[in-house]
């Protein structure tokens, strides 16, 4: 098969699974695990096929419509960082769907799940690979719409509704930007056509507005300060989807799409600068938020929202390649350290680490794979996560200027509290004595959800020795990802001191949570500076009191103006119908009157003539 027929089928394959699964019965489940499973295997495939062959960047394009001069192209634009990003979503989608058979084996909407795991899956795909920034916003939207239902998946949770919602609407918030954005680069450039957005010369007011619009959808989507707050609430969906958005799809769509415009946010330099300041306090802040929880799951979340804002601070310092190294790598083990949560959820049937601890004996399989993915986490070497966080401090290291400054400070700053919160999570959660019936007694997962975790524990480990590859720094255009001279030693040594002071804490008291040594801050950090609780207030809150007002003004004034015309109207109809009206002999007497009369002048009449 013809490549320029494999880049539109890489998105194609996944998105008829989903059309095909969406048409099921509900209950069909072996089918459905079928569709969702080959889909997401055949999107793999196809990427690797398409990896192996390709060397140089190809498009294709066939014109959709037309808004006035503007033509819409439907076609794809593959280059190798492109590749490396698919590949990626494929693994982590096809470990979900494998995973989920098992996870989700007592569920009745298993069907309609698996379906719209595909969907979500050929909807980043399509982000992926598009030539458009029109397809490009469809791909994005169908996203957003995905995570909805999702999240919103377990009826049964009553958080999952509301978390559903808060996922939606925050991301659509940014998205009005994004579009913007979108449309201010299509102008200017006299297409939507990627190559041609990104070829076309900007003026630097035209490039900043641009840029900044586009940013407000970056930080929607990848969960950055202040649109962050969506994600760790997120949580409530089922874990592998979990799984899905952290990893591969959602949150790594806007640091990808920042790396494809790179020019368009390079033209000037305040976007930079708002990208390195928007790094700089999204990663301590999600540092610090993570380790104050009890849940599991909103631990691996908040270290999500911190972990994106490393490949944001390394955009900002002028390393878009880095970055997506750094996504990679990312994908991996995030995904790994959900997929094992889930295990661990599915042993003890609790997400809070406070009924947990001692698993290590029965659930040997997950406490390796989650150690990898915890140690390429806090950048352990030689794990996956030292490489690519290294690179981005290395970056920031070798520029100049203030921006770079922060970056750097904030990110080393961020690797002492991420070993922190990793280590308290270790050791709460593997660990001291049992805390629950259910912690006494753990078991492996079935093998349908142990494989995955196994799997992906691979990547977490090795994948970061691709830094030492040419051919791999060549397809993300970069050189010398590998670092190791004496500046390595500095976020060692922060590294070292967060895992040692988390360990002598829980030393101390091995039944008692590290997190207490907090003090009067673990409220703060738990709830994360409290920021939800002042978006609400100052956003939320105003908005339902007009919704309110609206609603009053639009029932009394408009409904009743409307209502008041016409009860007026019916009241008038009634006084004029009670001038007409008379009784039946009256009536008859009245008619048969008239008839008279008019028969005598008739006679009258004729006898004149």
């Amino acid at each position: 098969m013809s490549i320029d027929t494999l880049g539109p089928l890489l998105p194609a394959v996944p998105f008829v699974a989903a059309l095909l699964g969406l048409l099921l019965p509900q209950r069909s489940r072996t089918v459905a695990a079928v569709l969702g499973i080959g889909g997401a295997a055949g999107a793999l495939l196809i990427a690797i096929d398409l990896a192996l062959r390709v060397d140089e960047p190809y498009s294709t394009s066939v014109e959709l419509v037309r808004f006035g001069n503007l033509p819409v192209m439907f076609g794809v634009l593959i280059d190798q960082p492109t590749l490396l990003v698919a590949l990626a979503v494929g693994v982590v989608a096809l470990a979900v769907q494998v995973y989920s058979v098992a996870y989700l084996a007592d569920d009745d909407r298993y069907a309609p799940y698996a379906a719209q795991v595909s969907l979500f899956t050929a909807a980043m795909l399509l982000v992926v690979v598009s030539g458009d920034l029109i397809v490009l916003l469809v791909g994005w939207e169908v996203m957003g719409i995905c995570s909805y239902l999702l999240i919103g998946h377990d009826r049964r949770l009553p958080e999952a509704p509301k978390a559903a919602v808060k996922a939606f609407i925050v991301t659509r918030v940014g998205d009005v930007g994004f579009l913007l954005g979108i449309v201010v680069l299509g102008v200017n450039a006299g297409s939507f056509q990627i190559a041609d957005v990104v070829g076309s010369p900007l003026s630097t007011t035209e490039g900043t507005v641009a840029a900044l619009l586009l940013l407000a959808g970056v930080a929607g989507k990848s969960a950055q300060f202040p649109l962050h707050t969506w994600l760790p609430d997120a949580m409530a969906g089922p874990t592998p989807i979990s799984a899905l958005i952290h990893a591969a799809t959602m949150v790594a769509a806007g640091i990808y799409v920042v790396a494809r415009l790179y020019p368009v946010f390079s033209a000037s330099p305040v976007p930079l600068a708002v990208l390195g300041v928007m790094a700089a306090i999204t990663m301590l802040l999600g540092a610090l938020a993570a380790t104050a929880q009890d849940d599991i799951k909103r631990v691996l979340a908040w270290s999500t929202v911190s972990q994106l804002a490393y490949m944001v601070g390394a955009l900002a310092v002028g390393a878009p390649g880095v970055a997506l190294f750094h996504l990679l790598t990312h994908a991996a083990f995030k995904a790994l350290l959900f997929l094992a949560a889930g295990s661990v959820i599915h042993a003890v049937g609790s997400n809070l680490m406070s009924t947990m601890g001692g698993l290590r004996r029965g659930m040997p399989v997950t406490f390796w794979s989650t150690t990898i993915g915890l140690g390429a986490l806090i950048g352990l070497p030689p794990l996956a996560g030292f490489w690519s966080k290294d690179a981005i401090l290395a970056a920031a290291s070798e520029e100049t200027g203030w921006v770079a400054v922060l970056v750097f400070v904030s990110g080393v700053v961020t690797v002492l509290v991420t070993a922190w919160y990793a280590t308290r999570l270790w050791l709460r959660t593997f660990f001291g004595e049992p805390r629950s019936d259910a912690a006494r007694h753990p078991h492996e997962p079935p093998g349908a959800m142990a494989w995955p975790v196994a799997l992906l524990a691979v990547p977490s480990a090795l994948l970061g020795f691709a830094a030492f590859s040419g051919g791999f720094e060549t397809r993300l255009g970069v050189h010398d990802l590998a670092h190791l001279d004496a500046s390595v030693l500095i976020p060692l040594g922060f590294l070292a001191a967060g895992v040692l002071a988390a360990w002598l804490v829980w030393r101390r008291d091995t039944a008692a949570d590290p997190a207490r040594v907090l003090g009067p801050l673990r409220p703060v950090f738990a709830n994360a500076f409290y920021i939800d609780n002042v978006q609400d207030a100052l956003v939320v809150q105003p908005v339902r009191a007009l919704a309110r007002s609206v609603r009053r003004v639009d029932e009394s004034i408009v409904d009743g103006a409307v209502e008041g015309t016409g009860d007026g109207t019916l009241r008038l109809g009634e006084a004029v119908a009670g001038v007409h009206r008379a009784g039946l002999s009256r009536a008859a007497t009245a008619v048969l009157a008239g008839a008279l009369l008019i028969g005598l002048a008739a006679v009258a009449l004729g006898g004149v003539q």
